[in-house]
């Protein structure tokens, strides 16, 4: 029988960012350097694929600091985490190595320098996430308030709106985003916006490749975890762009065929935690059962690198 025709569309960029590189690459070479087991605050980064192959390396992934040895050395997340667990892991003379995206650590300055400068902060980000925790316990408790929709900013109440500045978790949809800070610049004028965009160049760079590719396809698939924000983010553009069907996968094996029964062009894309690995094996589930023509839709080009911290690059 012959293979129906499919143009499959790969968005780039896709997959690793380059915080997400340099996560994975701390824990290798933490155990490396002081063999196993190391202890890893959190899954180092939302993928499932990717913390297995860590946990069979060696390392134990763990959701609070009490679940460690003071005796082995423990790694904080690419999330980023609270100021209160690097001070309890230095008052408890452990070796910890924090793996926090240097985009996140960003936030977090600039959250410490509008409080030192006596404003309150709103962040505009997911409840619960571990970035979200993370930058909300840089500061004292009330000094951070969270919003994460629009509907949400009618109702915040501030201690001064005189005196008020903003940040955002890096993985969130930008035009989603883009909304939520008009809603806060109408209701409090005065308020503080970031030097830069908070949200990071890889999660931007991702969106706008799904945007360029979603009008192209009949349907889309995301690879990446359903607990990875930027992951679900694109499947929200995807849909937004014109693209119906957008559903996240995390392999191959997920992919429900008989929803893309009849269709002629497939876009591809990955969250920014999903390997290559990954995206290959989808790829190859279409070309066993299709006859593919592959498209590539780039709308930007990465060369962003992040240095791991100096303990690592030290003997030990």
């Amino acid at each position: 029988m012959t293979k129906p025709p499919l143009t499959l569309y790969l968005a780039a960029p896709r997959g690793f960012c380059a915080g997400v590189d340099r996560a994975i690459k701390i824990v290798e070479m933490a155990l490396s350097k002081w063999g196993a087991p190391v202890y890893v605050r959190h899954e180092i980064v939302h993928n499932k694929f990717v913390v297995d192959s860590l946990r069979d390396q060696g390392a134990v992934f763990v959701e609070d600091l009490d679940e460690c040895p003071d005796d082995r050395p423990v790694i904080f997340s690419a999330h980023g985490v609270p100021k209160a667990v690097p001070a309890e892991a230095a008052k408890r003379e452990m070796i910890y190595v924090d793996a926090t995206c240097p985009l996140v650590s960003k936030v977090h300055i600039e959250a410490a320098r509008h409080h030192e400068n006596g404003l309150q902060m709103v962040m505009i980000g997911h409840e619960g996430h571990p970035e979200t925790i993370g930058t909300m316990g840089q500061l004292p408790k009330g000094e951070v308030l969270l919003v994460e929709t629009v509907e949400d900013v009618a109702t915040v109440e501030v201690r001064d709106p005189e005196r008020l500045a903003f940040v955002t978790q890096t993985t969130l949809s930008v035009d989603d985003t883009i909304d939520i800070v008009a809603a806060l610049k109408s209701r409090f004028p005065a308020i503080v916006g970031p030097h830069k965009e908070d949200i990071c160049y890889a999660t931007t760079n991702r969106q706008e490749a799904v945007k360029a590719m979603a009008p192209l396809c009949d349907a889309m698939l995301v690879v990446g975890a359903p607990n990875s924000s930027n992951s679900r983010r694109l499947v929200e553009v995807g849909r937004k762009a014109g693209c119906s069907y957008a559903q996240l996968v995390q392999r191959a094996t997920d992919i429900d065929w008989r929803a893309l029964d009849g269709i002629a062009s497939m876009g591809i894309t990955a969250g920014a935690s999903a390997p290559e690995q990954l995206i290959n094996e989808v790829i190859d589930a279409f070309r066993a059962r299709f006859h593919v023509t592959m498209e590539v839709v780039e709308t930007a080009v990465e060369n962003v690198e992040f240095k791991v911290p100096r303990v690592l690059r030290e003997p030990a």
